[in-house]
């Protein structure tokens, strides 16, 4: 196989978090959060949010993130509402009905929520007799590669708080999401008009790591007690701290982030000038072009990409995924590739 567009955490890390990683490796720090990196790294996260009462805690993975966060903030008795393709409902193993919480979704064409979307869902009769809608749960980018505009937000926003909702904002790919040409969001915004979020490092030049932010002051009560019941609470924080910290540092999260948005777009340029249909407008390092066929089953003889779904007879929609370490010349050469297949 010449180049893996399945994912983009299919490489380790930036060189420079291993480096800061070597060089500190015998320095002695507290644990569990408490030690300078992820000290240094809270602050740069307050600082982007231009909030310094925001509460950052640092954990190792996406699903482990939304587990604690709806675990910590939904009664037994209340449900949280996503869009079908949400995160939550297909790809974590049933983790949130497993604490006994009901996801309840709704169907949409380009994976975000609208408070049309979801008025129906709070109509519910008899009282007492069907679960509370609670959380509305959105990801941005999301699962299709979409991204809420800041109207989008403001007025789900407002919905929420009208209708006594809390909103989660699911940020694997939070740094790509705002570093998008059609992006008008900041972190400060996202801060202001969510409850609670987390941007990732995962899928940004880290290792591992995502950084929850508790916004709504309401929520931050006990909230390390979910952390630690949950098994998230690392002894070595510092292995999540000093990732951040490098990350976060000089903007360069937010490069990367622009480096894999930037091939995607030239992939998706040329996809567009082949006449190729998508699910879904590209906006980020996710791609969901509609290909036929005989052209996908000879591109994965040389790559690797996720068939997403049928499309219509003889073609389908596949998922292909540019990272923050993908060369260009490998985008390059599947980009002349997918010409030679298209003209023949």
């Amino acid at each position: 196989m010449l180049y893996n567009f399945t994912n983009d955490y299919s490489e380790g890390c930036h060189p420079s978090i291993l480096d800061k990683l070597a060089a500190t490796n015998l320095t002695q720090q507290p644990g569990y959060g408490n030690d300078e990196f992820t000290k240094e790294a809270v602050e740069a996260i307050r600082q982007l949010c231009q909030n310094p009462e925001v509460e950052v805690h640092l954990v190792a993975g996406g699903t482990l993130a939304n587990l604690i966060v709806l675990g910590a903030v939904l009664k037994t008795f209340e449900s949280v509402i996503c869009a079908e393709s949400g995160h939550i409902n297909n790809h974590e193993a049933g983790a949130i009905e497993a604490t006994g919480h009901k996801i309840e979704t709704v169907p949409t064409a380009d994976g975000k929520l609208r408070p049309a979307d979801i008025q129906p869902l709070l109509n519910k009769f008899p009282e007492f007799h069907t679960v509370k809608p609670r959380v509305v749960y959105i990801s941005n980018s999301t699962e299709i590669g979409t991204i809420y505009k800041k109207q989008e937000l403001e007025e789900l926003s407002r919905f929420c708080r009208q209708n006594n909702l809390l909103l989660f904002l699911d940020g694997a790919r939070l740094a790509m999401a705002l570093s998008a040409k059609s992006n008008d969001l900041t972190m400060a915004d996202i801060a202001a008009l969510t409850d609670i979020f987390y941007l990732g490092a995962t899928k940004c030049g880290g290792l591992i790591g995502e950084a929850i932010v508790v916004a709504n002051e309401s929520l931050r009560k006990d909230f390390k007690y979910y952390i630690k019941q949950r098994g998230a609470m690392l002894a070595k924080g510092r292995l999540l701290g000093i990732q951040f910290a490098e990350l976060l540092r000089q903007n360069l999260m937010f490069e990367l982030a622009n480096h894999a948005n930037t091939l995607a777009d030239l992939i998706a340029q040329n996809l567009q000038a082949l006449g190729y249909a998508f699910l879904t407008q590209p906006e980020t390092n996710q791609l969901f072009p509609i290909l036929p066929n005989s052209i996908i089953a000879e591109l994965s003889k040389k790559y690797g990409f996720f068939v997403w779904r049928k499309a219509h007879e003889g073609f389908s929609a596949v998922r292909v995924i540019t990272s923050w370490a993908t060369p260009q010349e490998h985008v390059e050469q599947f980009i002349q590739d997918l010409k030679a297949l298209s003209q023949k």
